[in-house]
């Protein structure tokens, strides 16, 4: 596997923790919180019933499960952590779903599956890689024309080291501490400018904000710290 655009740290941490995945209290909690949420969307703007869907960066699997429970074609989920997709396999004995799971990064795999895929996930990558521009134009060569993408991932603003690395990490204990680094936040600027370079059109982008008294998230207006986006190849 070509680790040109992994960070060993990063892949290590998220090995270290792969038993906790499917843990709604563990260390992964933000992220079963964030899943009903991110699924609701991608129904909006592109039903998955049907589709053929890669979700990348797919860790435990949780939103993977989630797609293939929506009457998809097809799903496969793509991350380069061994440690989290032998979580994600085992899980599939429980739910009893069709997964296809790949020990690959997205640029090599892209270069395998060019042009296959209708609907591509990739959720909270971005700010753990060292070339974001990378993984885009990656996950744009894996769509067939016309299909949709949808990324999320944390705005570079003071309130989002506030409350994304202050807040989540060390205050709340939402994460573990480290989880994040400020310097690999994504400005929606830079994240435009990278989908547009590659042929893709950023149709919607909102806000995902957490509220700690009901310990919930929901989408809406803002995106000066979390945020998600909808696209598509033209």
């Amino acid at each position: 596997m070509n680790e040109s655009n992994v960070y060993s740290a990063e892949i290590n941490k998220f090995s270290s923790l792969a038993e906790q995945w499917w843990d709604p209290n563990g260390k992964f909690r933000p992220l079963h919180l964030l899943n009903p949420i991110r699924l609701e969307f991608i129904k909006q703007n592109s039903p998955p019933a049907g589709a053929a869907i890669l979700d990348v960066g797919c860790g435990g699997g949780l939103l993977t499960e989630s797609l293939a429970r929506e009457n998809a074609s097809s799903v496969t989920g793509l991350d380069a952590s061994e440690a989290s997709l032998r979580v994600a396999n085992l899980h599939l004995y429980e739910s009893e779903l069709e997964i296809d799971y790949v020990h690959s990064t997205v640029e090599d795999y892209a270069e395998r599956e060019s042009g296959q895929f209708d609907i591509i996930t990739c959720m909270e990558l971005l700010e753990h890689v060292p070339e974001p521009a990378s993984t885009i134009r990656a996950c744009s060569k894996l769509m067939k024309p016309g299909g949709s993408l949808y990324f999320s991932t944390l705005n570079r603003t003071l309130k989002s080291w506030l409350l994304g690395i202050v807040g989540a990490e060390y205050i709340l204990d939402l994460l573990p501490r480290g989880t994040h680094q400020y310097s690999h936040f994504i400005r929606p600027c830079e994240f435009n400018r990278w989908c547009r370079s590659c042929g893709i059109t950023v149709k919607t982008l909102t806000g995902l904000h957490y509220n700690p008294l009901s310990q919930s998230f929901h989408q809406g207006p803002g995106v000066d710290v979390n945020y998600i986006a909808h696209c598509v190849r033209s």
